[in-house]
């Protein structure tokens, strides 16, 4: 793809593990050109994370490998003179500054926000943290299960006999990231317009808590607290998870047309007329005889054959699939969602290394890396040429 949206855009990248990574790669596929500042020698600590020892053990563990393809990987030691002296001069140079510390971390090296800000009134810096740069938790360690656990989120997630659960996978991470790069990326924008440098202070808490929806919305607005109920959506019914001829089914029949859509291709038309599933708070009343009722008659043909009618019908239902089938499925492929990159050649393995994209289409066409992910300081022995490059702001 030509002519990406932060093409130009000059971004240094401090980030650790997961949350500052996936903005930063968020970034790198919108263009903009990434520079991983790493501690020398041990480098990003995901560099070490996964399942495959041997990954683990070349410091290209499948965490790291996911995101940061496409970033270029400098060894500083900020902690040390010289190091502080590069970084410096780098940071009058650059456009975006990233950094996923505890609170504060950075300013007790020497780079407080008013440093950075005079040595470049345009930067954008964004200090992504478990709670945000103050309040009484600011200090608090905070990993993506901690998050999970203050937000509220692990209170509404399973049954009411096995909640509070964690969310299958780094949510919290992952959504602290999104926010992230959405702000850097309107900053960016703001810059465009008054030419001002912005402080951005990212809180993983305060994003779950936002990305939660309806769980906190109901709460604040109607003083409903929301309960766990599994596969199961509050808000209607019948909407779940339900039990086809060979595995699960997601149904979401929301609206009235799509219950009694639903009803007559399921063969008991007679439920639609029956007053303790007329209308919609009755069949959330009395959603476990409906859904036992629902199951007995999808149980008779398979996931795939319901999915393809009720779908054809509007009635909003798929299969619940593996991660395996998932990533796996045409729809995916054929907008070109995965990308195929070359492994590190320190790895001299063959196949390829296939990462995600960021789900958007720009002009008809995905966005993928423009290079694998880096070894520790690959492009150390650019980075003379790197500061020639980078004309000073």
């Amino acid at each position: 793809m030509h002519d990406r949206p932060l093409e130009g855009v000059r971004v240094l990248d401090l980030t650790n593990v997961l949350a500052g990574p996936y903005c930063t790669y968020h970034l790198a596929l919108l263009g903009a050109e990434v520079i991983k500042i790493e501690i020398p020698g041990r480098g990003d600590l995901a560099r070490r994370l996964g399942p495959d020892p041997e990954l683990n053990r070349a410091a290209l563990g499948a965490s790291f490998l996911a995101q940061n393809a496409g970033k270029k990987s400098v060894e500083l030691d900020l902690k040390q003179p010289p190091g502080r002296e590069i970084f410096a001069d780098l940071v009058t140079r650059a456009d975006v500054l990233v950094e996923n510390y505890r609170a504060g971390v950075l300013a007790r090296i020497g780079f407080p926000w008013e440093r950075l800000s005079d040595l470049n009134p345009g930067l954008i810096y964004c200090a992504i943290s478990g709670f945000g740069q103050h309040g009484p938790m600011s200090q608090a360690p905070a990993y993506d299960q901690i998050i999970q656990g203050l937000s509220g989120m692990m209170s509404v997630t399973g049954t009411p006999e096995t909640a509070p659960m964690r969310v299958g996978f780094p949510v919290a991470d992952t959504v602290g990231g999104l926010s992230a790069a959405l702000a850097v990326t309107a900053a960016l924008a703001g810059r465009q317009r008054d030419g001002r440098g912005r402080f951005l202070d990212v809180s993983m808490l305060e994003a779950s808590l936002s990305a939660m929806g309806w769980a906190v919305s109901n709460y604040l607005v109607s003083g409903v607290e929301p309960q766990p109920m599994g596969d199961q959506n509050a808000t209607a019914a019948p909407s779940g998870t339900f039990t086809a001829l060979d595995g699960p089914l997601n149904i979401a029949a929301n609206r009235q047309e799509q219950f009694e859509t639903l009803c007559r291709l399921v063969g008991r038309e007679d439920v639609i007329a029956d007053p303790r599933f007329a209308e919609r708070e009755a069949r959330k009343a009395h959603r476990a005889e409906l859904n036992d009722l629902l199951n007995a008659a999808l149980s008779k043909r398979p996931a795939a054959e319901w999915e393809r009618e009720l779908s054809a019908a509007g009635v909003p239902a798929a299969r619940i699939l593996t991660v395996a089938q998932a990533v796996a499925a045409e729809q995916v492929a054929q907008r070109g969602f995965f990308a195929d990159l070359p492994f590190p050649a320190a790895l001299d393995r063959e196949d390829a290394l296939r990462v995600s994209g960021n789900g958007v289409l720009f002009d008809g066409e995905p966005l993928v890396p423009v290079a694998g992910p880096p070894v520790l300081g690959e492009h150390n022995d650019e980075l003379p040429e790197l500061l020639k490059r980078w004309s000073l702001r």
